[in-house]
């Protein structure tokens, strides 16, 4: 009997459970590993196939639109999403050295300049997962639209051993 990973463990501890590797919307890969980096596709906060939410990001709060506190969670959905890619790709998150880069995209109302503080949703999540290697770069941009009106997208990139 294999021991459980300490990410395996910490994941556990925060109550959290990988999800299956959402199966690609289009011609592409969910990760790709090029020697000691794996990289990730976007990664839309699907739960049990489905986004939870959708519509463009707003403050206003209006029908039909996110609110900031709503997509901060999905980005930690779509990181969660994106470390089960790293996992199915790498094998074990212990080998995992650091974050190096996170990349997310909020589908913003043309007001909304809050991406910095959606996006930690996805950062923060990945500080509790990885504690000090979970520290990384990180873009936060703004856009129109996302693949199945999705509010957020995250993609990452880890190093690992």
């Amino acid at each position: 009997m294999s021991n459980p990973s300490l990410v395996d463990a910490r994941l556990a501890e925060l109550g959290l459970e990988l999800p299956a590797v959402a199966a690609p919307v289009a011609a592409y890969v969910p990760a790709v590993v090029t020697g000691s980096w794996v990289h990730t596709s976007g990664q839309l906060p699907f739960v049990g196939g489905e986004l939870p939410a959708t519509g463009k990001v707003s403050s206003s709060g209006d029908p039909g639109t996110v609110s900031p506190e709503e997509a901060h969670e999905l980005a930690a959905r779509a990181a969660l999403n994106a470390v089960a890619a790293v996992k199915d790709a790498v094998g074990d998150l212990d080998r995992v050295v650091r974050i190096v880069k996170v990349v997310g995209f909020v589908a913003s109302a043309p007001d909304f300049t809050g991406q910095p503080a959606v996006i930690n949703g996805a950062s923060e999540l990945l500080g509790r997962i990885f504690g000090d290697a979970g520290v990384h770069a990180r873009s936060a941009v703004g856009v129109a639209v996302l693949p199945l009106d999705s509010p957020v997208e995250v993609e990452l990139v880890a190093e690992f051993r």
